[in-house]
């Protein structure tokens, strides 16, 4: 007997509840099945299913083994399937999380586009300014900006932001520009709620400075921040990507870049490595490719 033809009849017993359903839904003899999971028991030394004349029950060396089944079957369909061309063609659904913004300004256009190129694939886009656990929530694929701890995660790495302090060019022209981090205290700043509020703002790349932060207005979305230093009403703090456009049609400036910290990576994570499937493999380079051609991200001291 094929070991491997062994390991789906096996599969198959213990996902249909019996040696005949199993029979049945293979379309082989109940003898033929029976034969092919003795012949694995034999063949591996150890009892995988205890048999009764109403079910089947799986051993503890079965629960495990079935587990190591299931794993080397999908590894070796999916291999299959990228080899006769259908990682070209991916289907399926996927659920994808990136934060509010930069999905919005950055994932959503690519997103769209894979959707175009791939009518089989369905997505989920959750849009989240929130560290989310992909197994417990049912994630498939985060984008992440920060330095990122060890963890069982598969994580590739597609560009970088700056944190840039910045206000309108009305707003200079009428209170000067901060020259050192310290300058700020004396202006008027603009802070943002949450988990993106704080006391202090940090600069720096070896030693560094903290400047504590007393704000007069403070916005609950990143967009109100944007809007209010564009008015001219104060200065703030921003991730690199989310002002680049504004800072190219000269509607913001940015200061104090000499005193910025290290830029900070911009990932796409995903859990399952290199099992994963075809479309969310399809997802990964696709984004990928597109998150690294962009300017801003790769270049993120043009900002």
């Amino acid at each position: 007997m094929d070991r491997l033809q062994g390991m789906r009849i096996f599969t198959e017993v213990v996902d249909s509840g019996g040696f005949a359903a199993a029979a049945k839904a293979m379309h082989l003899s109940a003898p033929a099945v029976t034969r092919a999971v003795a012949s694995l028991e034999a063949e591996i030394g150890t009892r995988l299913l205890i048999r009764t004349t109403r079910s089947v029950k799986l051993t503890a060396a079965g629960e495990g083994y079935v587990a190591d089944c299931r794993r080397i079957l999908a590894e070796i369909a999916e291999a299959e399937a990228n080899a006769a061309g259908s990682f070209g063609n991916p289907a399926g659904a996927i659920t994808i999380t990136a934060p509010v913004l930069f999905g919005r300004l950055y994932v959503l256009p690519i997103l769209l586009d894979f959707l175009d190129l791939h009518p089989a694939v369905q997505v989920r886009f959750l849009l989240l300014d929130r560290v989310t656990n992909l197994v417990d929530e049912g994630i498939d694929v985060a984008i992440r900006i920060a330095h990122l701890p060890s963890s069982g995660l598969t994580a590739r790495r597609v560009g970088f932001i700056r944190q840039v302090v910045c206000g309108s060019p009305d707003y200079f022209d009428r209170h000067g520009e901060p020259r050192i981090p310290r300058d700020l205290t004396s202006h008027r700043l603009i802070g943002r709620d949450g988990i993106f509020g704080g006391t202090e703002w940090q600069f720096g790349k070896g030693t560094k400075i903290r400047v504590p932060i007393s704000t007069r207005l403070t916005c609950n979305t990143n967009d109100a921040v944007i809007d209010a230093a564009i008015a001219g009403w104060g200065l703030s703090r921003f991730q690199s990507y989310q002002v680049a456009a504004h800072v190219r049609a000269g509607r913001l400036r940015t200061v104090l870049a000499e005193f910025e910290q290290e830029p900070v990576p911009i990932h796409i994570v995903h859990a399952e490595g290199r099992s994963a499937s075809g479309r969310l493999r399809a997802f990964v380079d696709f984004a990928s490719e597109r998150l690294r051609a962009d300017p801003v991200l790769a270049n993120p001291e043009k900002v």
